[in-house]
């Protein structure tokens, strides 16, 4: 699966999986434009890939940076073929003890993020005709629930709904836009929870392992590929078995 002469945006690019994702969309020709909070790993990003790949720190809870982020993109590299939301934040705890800032902090960059970079690319996109793929990474937590991370599900839950219905808006412009759910997966992330959850999912796992991030980059390979060009709406787990659904 080839992605030569292709752009591909792609936020959350400085640890965890969206930089597992920029790794892997550039090792099949994408020229990267890397987007994070993280500077420093932005820095070390771009090092590491090369080829034209450049960093762009945004924080996507704050929608005049994310269309300077847009305008920055196309300035450098033209509109993009393909755009992953990789993006995402979570502190796990009981819903009871969360406070109001959490969840606008959730909302904000879990999905409204997405939601504002996907509506600042396409305007030119669809301007321009121009052939586009939509990889959104949401979670299984928004699929079956997760305990100690209720709103988190819930802004990855709104994520699926959202992937769901642009596919069906999009699908008349030829564009895809369809959905990676990661399960537990050796990231920053799952390393914050308590280590007694860390037990306990990967024992739910009937690999018994958790998902390395690479393992969850090449779902999104195949959905910003050509071989997925008659797929959309779809939402893929990536979870080593441990929700299974069809």
């Amino acid at each position: 699966m080839r992605l030569d002469d292709k752009v591909a945006v792609v936020t959350g690019a400085a640890s965890g999986i969206g930089r597992a994702t920029a790794r892997t969309l550039a090792a099949a020709g994408a020229t990267i434009a890397a987007a994070d909070r993280d500077a420093d790993g932005l820095t070390e990003l771009v090092a590491e890939i090369g080829g034209g790949t450049t960093g762009h720190r945004v924080d996507l809870a704050d929608k005049e940076e994310i269309r300077t982020l847009r305008d920055d993109v196309v300035a450098a590299h033209g509109l993009p073929h393909v755009i992953v939301n990789a993006a995402g934040f979570d502190r796990a705890e009981p819903f009871m003890q969360n406070d109001d800032e959490l969840w606008e902090q959730l909302a904000a960059v879990n999905f409204l993020g997405p939601i504002r970079l996907t509506r600042a690319f396409l305007e030119p996109v669809l301007a321009a005709e121009h052939p586009l793929k939509i990889v959104n990474i949401a979670s299984d937590a928004g699929r079956v629930g997760s305990l100690g991370e209720t709103v988190y599900a819930g802004t990855k839950g709104g994520l699926i709904a959202f992937t769901k219905s642009l596919a069906r808006e999009m699908a008349r412009y030829g564009i895809n836009v369809n959905c990676v759910c990661p399960g537990p997966t050796d990231t920053p992330l799952f390393a914050s929870l308590p280590e007694k959850v860390r037990e306990g999912l990967i024992r739910a796992i009937p690999f018994r392992r958790l998902a390395q991030p690479d393992e969850v980059a090449d779902a999104v390979l195949f959905f910003a590929s050509d071989r997925a060009r008659y797929l959309t709406g779809q939402v893929l787990s990536v979870s080593g078995g441990l929700t299974m659904a069809g």
